[in-house]
């Protein structure tokens, strides 16, 4: 049997554990407040975009910010991944990695990687990345326009991206970059004012302010979708922290006990020694 001792050390990193999961707790919760304010701030911005754009489209299609530039188009699909910037996150990682392996190609697909955590995770599996861009760690104004540059070269573009379902179920998501502004399009208001060529003057001209919508417009649904991923990561952490703390609350108070039962067993031990000595001592005066 371990001594009082060791075990009172091991019960007070055990406690130490404890605090420590639990303040990972707070932090989480915390975090998944404020970037649940910054996507409805967001998503009011990018409705005043899109009831521009969607009256002033000069075509059917989404151009992804290109306009009627004869650039060359990289004629594969690109796949974004947003992952986590450390390996704190739970398994959800793990999970996108796998559902983006399940259709990738090598010769269909090129890889950006945003955060280390799905970078080092790729890099394990030989699987190559295009580029690699760190999460962001502030939730207000992130640049993506590094990003933007980089989807306006390809035909289509597929993001893969974690959603938040609740406190403690999160899920793995992919979808068509044209696809999610259109999406988040369809759930603005109309507007009631009518934006057209006859009655507002474009400059340079129609083509290039719809193809800085678009590019705008997909800023914003690429850093939602990142907020989004946050947020089901954060979730995540809180989700694996609380598993922790639990775990971490359970083993103290056994050691509690089997500090209690350690300290019962020698002060039995003690009391025989001098139960046994006081009968020796007596048995020896007759």
């Amino acid at each position: 049997m371990k001594s009082p001792n060791d075990i009172a050390r091991e019960e007070t990193a055990m406690a130490t554990l404890v605090e420590l999961t639990s303040a990972f707790e707070g932090i989480a919760s915390m975090r998944i407040a404020q970037i649940k304010n910054q996507v409805l701030q967001s998503t009011k911005f990018f409705d005043e975009l899109w009831a521009i754009y969607s009256q002033l489209r000069v075509d059917s299609l989404f151009n992804f910010g290109r306009g009627k530039s004869g650039a060359t188009v990289i004629p594969k699909e690109l796949y974004i991944i947003i992952t986590a910037e450390g390996g704190f996150s739970g398994d959800i990682d793990q999970k996108l990695v796998h559902l983006m392996l399940e259709t990738y190609d090598d010769e269909k697909n090129d890889i950006i990687v945003i955060g280390h955590h799905g970078a080092m995770q790729l890099a394990q599996r030989g699987v190559a990345y295009k580029k690699y861009f760190k999460l962001p760690n502030k939730d207000q104004n992130i640049n993506v326009t590094p990003i933007i540059r980089e989807v306006e070269n390809y035909a289509s573009t597929k993001m893969f991206y974690q959603e938040y379902v609740s406190l403690m179920v999160q899920d793995v998501k992919r979808i068509e970059l044209s696809s999610a502004v259109r999406e988040k399009g369809s759930e603005s208001e109309r507007p009631e004012d009518v934006i057209s060529e006859d009655t507002y003057i474009f400059e340079p001209s129609t083509y290039a302010v719809a193809a800085h919508l678009e590019r705008s417009m997909m800023q914003i649904a690429v850093s939602q979708l990142i907020l989004n991923s946050k947020l089901a990561q954060y979730a995540s952490r809180f989700r694996a922290m609380t598993g922790s703390h639990q775990r971490a609350d359970e083993s103290r108070n056994e050691l509690h006990m089997e500090f209690n039962r350690a300290r019962r067993a020698i002060k039995d031990a003690r009391l025989k020694e001098i139960i046994n000595g006081m009968k020796k001592a007596g048995g020896g005066g007759k």
